[in-house]
């Protein structure tokens, strides 16, 4: 009885007209962390290091909660929490452009011939670069109008693309930090993309035909 409680009450959060905006509150906190940061300066000895590792911190989590959205709305029952998924990836589009935003100002100051040499030169970048712009293009078509005008079976297809982002942004994760011999963090985002992807491969095979 306790349990039906509790999952009709998850039930019942997921659809009330609240659940949306706090959603959003949830989701700009770390933005709102790092600008108090930077207001009182206090991102440590170097803020432009602290500020890209923060928001590619910040993407990986973001991403990882997009993932698991499917899982938790089949596993938990719950076709409620579908209503997150476009807000959820738009979020992490957002964070993931901090990223890169941060990138190509205090590391690169804006300079697009030495932008393209750390491209070419350095495979973690040119990785992170792609994972952007794939995820850039699900954003680009993750409104209505853009599932009306590919179709919904392409748009499907298109959006499956999501599982080559988590994979490239735990390979750019990985190849960064190999550099410096610190892999403990790049293992436990590993295992949470591998279980999320591997579910979903689990449940594609073994799905009644």
């Amino acid at each position: 009885m306790a349990a039906f409680s509790f999952h009709q009450g998850l039930r019942s959060a997921c659809r009330n007209r609240w659940a949306k905006p706090v959603l959003f509150l949830l989701y700009s906190l770390p933005l709102a962390s790092l600008a108090i940061g930077i207001w009182q300066d206090a991102l440590g000895a170097n803020p432009a290091e602290f500020l890209i590792r923060a928001t590619g911190d910040w993407t990986l989590r973001a991403l990882c909660l997009v993932l698991a959205v499917t899982p938790m709305r089949v596993v938990w029952g719950l076709p409620e929490l579908a209503r997150f998924r476009r807000m959820a990836g738009l979020f992490t589009l957002f964070y993931a452009s901090l990223h890169l935003i941060c990138y190509t100002w205090f590391d690169m100051d804006w300079d697009l011939p030495d932008i393209a040499l750390d491209l070419a030169k350095r495979p973690f970048i040119l990785v992170g670069f792609a994972a952007w712009m794939i995820l850039w293009t699900l954003g680009a078509t993750s409104f209505n109008a853009a599932i009306r005008w590919v179709g919904a079976r392409r748009w499907q297809a298109l959006h499956r693309s999501a599982y080559a982002i988590a994979v490239l942004g735990v390979l750019h994760f990985f190849w960064m930090r190999a550099a410096k011999h610190n892999l403990a963090e790049v293992a436990v985002y590993a295992s949470i993309v591998s279980a999320l992807l591997g579910w979903r491969a689990w449940r594609a095979w073994w799905r009644p035909a």
